[in-house]
């Protein structure tokens, strides 16, 4: 008599990874950001009930348009283990070229964008070639180039403004034009910020890039010429700064040689640092960095509208940059300057 067996199990499936929550996707940096952000409107939204109008809002997003260009392509080059403190002083000289081109071209809108940019691609190459044939710090190098672009931009201007642009349809609409109830110049930074984040997450050229600033070493014996990347993404910071010279003289209808461009070099380092780039490189992206410019430019409204001195905004604004390196410092664990481990 045979004894009854029960049929075999299947055995049961191992369970495959969790899916990550949404605050995890987030991330910390990405999250106290956001809370950041939550907090200075509810503050101002508090203080003045107009701060939160759609129109106070609008201006807010003008006025962060080209800080927000600037600080997406030192995002770039960050992550790539360099700095680039002339970005300013290049804008600067690209609204001033915008503008005398466009005078000197019959009024032409055309002429004067493309040799803004002409003019952009140049500076930003030789920053690059300054750097990599020269051997020069990046911090150095460019942090002449602040001072010598300015120069630039008021010996050709004469320090006066140039041109006049508000009569050009094609500069109105850059300056004053919306799509879909948008400001063109905001859908000019989402377009930037799209190429850009799509460049550094999906292509083998922004894997190159994390990979020279997180250890160049490493990336040259894997192969990677780290000369030509790093005068590319140089060259590709003048060309976004030339946009952003274009559209504040779009913004301020005639070329600007300082006004308008002094200490956006500043704003655009501290969001970068802000976003969670890295200073030394291999870190960072350009969602943390659009939250950033956020944050300072509904900072810098809000001190506006309650009428409090310009002055604490650079205050402010230098006050975040050390706390975001001080974060940064303490979550790399490495030994503070002159202190035991």
């Amino acid at each position: 008599m045979t004894a009854l067996t029960s049929p075999p199990t299947r055995p049961e499936a191992a369970p495959g990874p969790a899916r990550p929550s949404v605050l995890t996707r987030l991330g910390a940096q990405h999250l106290s950001l956001i809370g950041a952000l939550v907090a200075v409107l509810a503050v101002f939204g508090t203080l003045n009930d107009n701060y939160l109008s759609l129109d106070n809002l609008q201006v807010i997003a003008e006025a962060a348009t080209i800080t927000g260009l600037l600080a997406v392509v030192q995002t770039v080059v960050i992550i790539c283990g360099g700095l680039d403190i002339s970005v300013g002083s290049q804008a600067g000289v690209a609204s001033v070229v915008s503008a005398m081109a466009f005078t000197s071209a019959g009024s032409n809108a055309y002429a004067g964008i493309a040799a803004a940019v002409g003019v952009g691609l140049l500076i930003g190459l030789l920053n690059g070639v300054v750097i990599v044939h020269g051997r020069v710090n990046p911090t150095i190098a460019t942090l002449a180039g602040l001072a010598a672009y300015k120069g630039l931009a008021q010996l050709i201007s004469d320090g006066r403004a140039q041109g006049y642009v508000l009569g050009d349809p094609v500069f109105v609409f850059l300056g004053r034009g919306k799509i879909a109830g948008l400001p063109v110049m905001v859908w000019l930074l989402v377009l930037v910020a799209l190429a850009v984040h799509v460049l550094l997450a999906r292509t083998d050229l922004g894997r190159n890039v994390y990979a020279i600033g997180g250890n160049d070493t490493a990336a040259r014996l894997a192969g990677i010429n780290i000369n030509k990347y790093l005068i590319a993404v140089y060259g590709l910071i003048g060309v976004v700064a030339a946009l952003a010279g274009v559209l504040l003289t779009a913004r301020t209808g005639s070329g600007q040689p300082t006004s308008g461009s002094e200490g956006l070099e500043l704003k655009a380092i501290t969001a970068a640092a802000l976003g969670g780039c890295a200073l030394k490189g291999g870190k960072g992206g350009v969602g943390g960095t659009l939250l950033a410019v956020a944050l300072l430019g509904c900072l810098e409204n809000g001190l506006t509208v309650q009428g409090i001195n310009s002055f604490w905004q650079n205050v402010a604004q230098g006050a975040l940059l050390v706390v975001a390196v001080v974060v940064q410092q303490r979550r790399s664990g490495e030994r503070a300057v002159g202190l035991p481990a």
